[in-house]
């Protein structure tokens, strides 16, 4: 271990996991350096030293420094995590690479699958050259690439951290947020399938920085899926946001799978945090070997009323990433209502 203050570079914005890796490093009196184009949030009001630059051909700021450790929250490509490894490889003894638990691939068996634990079978790219990492087609297998480049120039000095979804207060996709917000308003709420179905065993971000704040403390090395409780359904996360918003007015109304799917639901978008069940492989993610050297999941409740407290503090006018329009939930339930008539 090093001595009480660790000198730790974040490659990467704050606008979300990034702001609260920076915060977690500073409770615990560390010293903070942000290398980042300064676009996403380029004034987080955080006590750090801001570094300039585009880990696409403009790492300028970074040569002749060094550091404990480097937390990289931003690689996406092959060719730039190499660039920015290959760099610090000299300049520090302990990186940790933010990956993804959408490395695996999906299970040949019918689901349910077995537990995805970190020796699952991985995605393999048909085309290595491609950079297109927004392309979901793409995403894991650029991340299983990236994660080999990092294991390759720092062996026996990475952690790969491959989370699950990510929520929390300063989200800015919505997955999770939508669905307190929306129980925060009341009334009848479509609902994915049914109360018991399980989802993708989800994390708060805050436990994510907890846990990997930690691990670079104790140059903690070698892979772990960090992700929460397998088995948590959507009924349990509901329950939790009706819990969070006081509301004593709300109605779940639950559209069976062939439903959803027969009025053209979106899945993931329209209806956070559903999939359907021939996609819905990772909701056996196995974080044990995590939970076995510190990694502590929040209660869910205490999650979904941080969350809606932080999106009640946004812009009425901000346009939200995941969720139904108001007009069109109201439409779809009317055709549940229909449904449900014509089958008595």
């Amino acid at each position: 271990m090093w001595g009480a203050v660790v000198n730790i570079l974040i490659l990467g914005g704050t606008r979300f996991v990034g702001r609260h890796l920076a915060e977690a490093a500073l409770a615990r009196g560390h010293t903070v350096t942000l290398f980042n184009r300064g676009q996403s949030d380029p004034n987080p009001g955080l006590d750090v030293e801001h570094l300039r630059g585009n880990r696409d051909g403009d790492l300028g700021a970074l040569r002749g420094r060094r550091w404990h450790a480097v937390i990289d929250t931003s690689g996406y490509v092959p060719r730039i995590v190499r660039a920015s490894v290959e760099l610090l490889a000299d300049a520090t003894e302990h990186y940790t690479f933010i990956s993804t638990a959408s490395v695996y691939a999906p299970p040949s068996a019918p689901l349910p699958a077995a537990p995805i634990t970190e020796d699952a079978p991985l995605l393999r790219l048909e085309d290595p050259t491609r950079e297109d990492h927004t392309d979901p087609t793409a995403y894991g297998g650029l991340k299983v690439l990236c994660e080999r480049t990092v294991m390759d120039l720092m062996p026996g000095c990475a952690l790969l951290a491959r989370l699950s979804l990510v929520v929390g207060p300063r989200d800015p996709t919505d997955r999770f947020t939508y669905w307190p917000a929306r129980v925060a308003r009341g009334g009848e709420i479509l609902a994915p399938d049914r109360p018991d179905r399980p989802i993708i065993p989800f994390i708060d971000a805050r436990d994510v920085a907890a846990w990997i704040v930690g691990g670079v403390e104790r140059r903690r090395t070698g892979i772990f899926n960090v992700g929460g409780r397998t088995g948590i359904t959507i009924g349990e996360v509901l329950a939790a946001c009706r819990a969070a918003s006081r509301r004593d007015d709300v109605r779940f109304v639950w559209g069976s799978e062939t439903f959803l799917l027969e009025q053209g639901v979106t899945p993931w978008t329209e209806l956070p945090l559903w999939l359907p069940l021939e996609r819905d492989y990772l909701v056996t993610l196995d974080s044990a070997k995590a939970a076995a050297v510190g990694l502590r999941p929040r209660p869910l409740a205490e999650t979904a009323r941080d969350v809606l407290a932080w999106d009640l503090t946004r812009p009425a006018a901000a346009e939200r990433r995941a969720g139904m329009r108001a007009d069109r939930e109201a439409e779809l339930l009317r055709r549940r209502r229909a449904v449900q008539d014509t089958s008595r």
